[in-house]
């Protein structure tokens, strides 16, 4: 696909431009011609403006996937036609999600189906999303596709939002923390060790490692700078292999209060995204092979493909639930109970707002337990701080 930007009027002399996506120049002066337009200018954009460069290479934001959703949702609804649809939300869209839709409109008009298009729009829409808008318009139900899509996408977004909103105090004082010390470090120790020296006081042991970390911290703070780049570079490139990363979330797990609660976090999309699919008519099967991607973690993405295994055999899903030791038993409890009364995504719905309860109480308790241990670290950096600095004072008056 080409991008071009074009000028035309309409059939009242009304001039409007833009851009679109096409494969050639030759399909995209068709596409502007079926619409009723008189082409005053058609050309390869390269190098477009800085609104649509911008927009080419900055992808949408969750709020604005959202909305796009639950717009197309109530006009599908109202029996307004897909591309009268989406020329709407593409004259309103903003910079990053305008090329996007661009590109979906084209493809639509060329003929492809909305799950095509929106899956070929490299605009940031999941597996799970586009599988539920293929689902939608093959059941020629996808105005109630879509509308389900929209509530679930706000209740992950405002459980995402809670969940960043409980680290944000301990992320400041932490970085506070480290501002004031390097400030310390940097500024206010070497002129007590010039001092100190000048009078030739004897300097007891913590003075002497409080300026040691701070000679250190002003002569060599590009060797600690360029050891922090380099092993962060290492460990992210070694966090993303195979190995490296079940390691990594292996020991995430285990962390207290941490662990169990990104376990809930995991488990509360799960249930949530496979509830959605099951609505929307999509088979068990596929289901968890969509949501086996989705999960960001490699630990239960192992898992729920297994399961899926278990299930092509002709096991249940409790039954392979059961089998995985990373799942607990309410899990495969409460399944249990969907497939024989035959509702089991209105099962895992419950299961998924039990699950997102059970995370905001680990959440509280998280952010209770760091606000202590926050103050307990200031303390004893404080008392190093005094004793280190108080005590060659001391011995100094002590001396007159």
């Amino acid at each position: 696909m080409k991008t071009f930007q074009y000028k035309v009027a309409d059939r009242e002399g009304v001039p409007s431009s833009g851009v679109l996506d096409a494969v050639d120049e030759k399909q995209a002066a068709n596409v502007l011609r079926s619409k009723g337009l008189l082409i005053t200018g058609l050309y390869e954009a390269d190098q477009l403006n800085i609104e649509v460069m911008m927009g080419r290479f900055s992808k949408p934001k969750p709020d604005e996937i959202t909305n796009f959703t639950r717009q197309m949702a109530t006009m599908i609804g109202s029996g307004l036609p897909l591309v009268e649809a989406l020329k709407i939300l593409k004259n309103q869209s903003g910079t990053s999600m305008k090329p996007i839709l661009e590109k979906i409109l084209a493809e639509v008009e060329g003929g492809s189906t909305l799950a095509d298009a929106v899956e070929s729009s490299e605009g940031g829409f999941s597996a799970v999303y586009i599988a539920m808008v293929r689902a939608g318009e093959s059941a020629g139900v996808l105005d109630q596709v879509m509308g389900k899509l929209a509530d679930t996408l706000d209740k992950q977004r405002e459980f995402k939002s809670k969940t960043k909103g409980a680290m944000v105090y301990p992320t400041i004082i932490f970085f506070a923390m480290i501002a004031i010390a390097s400030i310390m470090m940097v500024f206010v120790v070497p002129k007590l060790t010039a001092m100190y020296q000048d009078f030739g006081a004897e300097l007891p042991g913590p003075t002497k490692i409080l300026m040691g970390i701070s000679d250190f911290a002003v002569h060599y703070w590009y060797v600690v700078f360029i050891v922090l780049v380099v092993g962060g570079v290492i460990f992210s490139n070694w966090s993303k292999t195979e190995v490296g990363g079940l390691m990594v979330e292996q020991l995430t797990f285990k962390i207290p209060i941490w662990g169990k609660l990104k376990k809930d976090i995991i488990l509360t999309e799960f249930a949530r995204t496979i509830s959605v699919l099951l609505a929307a008519g999509i088979p068990i099967l596929d289901a968890l092979n969509i949501v086996s991607n989705t999960l960001g973690s490699r630990i239960y993405s192992a898992g729920i493909k297994q399961a899926a295994v278990f299930v092509e055999k002709g096991v249940s899903l409790a039954e392979s639930i059961t089998r995985l030791e990373m799942f607990p038993p309410i899990l495969s409890q409460m399944i249990s109970v969907g497939e024989e009364t035959g509702k089991l995504d209105s099962v895992l719905v419950k299961l998924a707002v039990f699950y997102e309860s059970e995370s905001e109480i680990k959440i509280k308790a998280l952010t209770t337990a760091i606000e202590p241990l926050i103050m307990i670290i200031m303390g004893i950096g404080v008392g190093f701080l005094v004793i280190a600095v108080i005590m060659p004072i001391y011995n100094l008056t002590s001396q007159f």
